[in-house]
């Protein structure tokens, strides 16, 4: 009709930001459809984009999923080392910190869950996820074993193990986001995080001196 004009929507994105809306289609497609059942059309599908966009900016699928784990691993990664960042938190308070990252909406999802279970799940995934993102678990790994210590050290738990509790932490973190996948209406995450904070008490009770 005259006098109405028609706004058009941006054709083009910046090319780091067409990969980011590339790599969260891939997501929303591996939580619906597996790793195998993911193929760049299902990924053009969610994301409303052609098979050449994809192509261009990711050459292959295998470089794809390379890329969304590591945009997963590095996503949480940044979470959890920001609220470590704030000022005057004790050793107790930074685990806790890392605790609540590790159960954070923006990175415990039910669909980011049931990509890294994807990954965990498929064999030939296995070597991309130790090559992705093992050395950014064993740094977490390690910082959590560095602030157990801290409370041994300081609190008089001589008897406990600072990398045996941060294993078992990280066992239990893998644990509870299974049973949040699997059982979502008996395993939430605000639960989840006050269980791991009552295993911590527990272990390492606060009054001890």
């Amino acid at each position: 009709m005259p006098g109405i004009k028609t706004i058009k929507k941006p054709r083009t994105l910046p090319s780091r930001l067409r990969k980011v809306q590339l790599i969260e289609a891939t997501i929303t497609s591996i939580s619906k459809h597996g790793i195998s059942g993911t193929t760049l059309t299902s990924v053009t599908k969610e994301a409303g984009l052609s098979l050449g966009l994809v192509n261009f900016h990711f050459k292959s699928k295998e470089v794809l999923l390379t890329e969304t784990l590591r945009f997963l691993a590095e996503e949480h990664r940044t979470l959890w080392m920001s609220k470590l960042s704030k000022s005057n938190l004790s050793p107790r308070d930074k685990l806790f910190a890392i605790v609540d990252a590790q159960f954070d909406p923006s990175v415990c999802s039910r669909k980011k869950l049931a990509v890294w279970f994807a990954f965990f799940g498929e064999t030939a995934q296995r070597k991309s996820y130790r090559t992705t993102s093992s050395d950014i678990d064993m740094e977490r790994q390690d910082v959590c074993a560095d602030l157990f210590q801290q409370i041994i050290t300081a609190e008089g738990h001589e008897q406990r193990d600072a990398e045996g509790c941060a294993r078992a932490l990280e066992g239990l973190f893998d644990g509870l986001w299974l049973n949040m996948l699997l059982y979502p209406a008996k395993f939430t995450r605000k639960d989840a995080a006050v269980q791991v904070r009552t295993h911590i008490n527990a272990i390492l009770p606060a009054s001890s001196t």
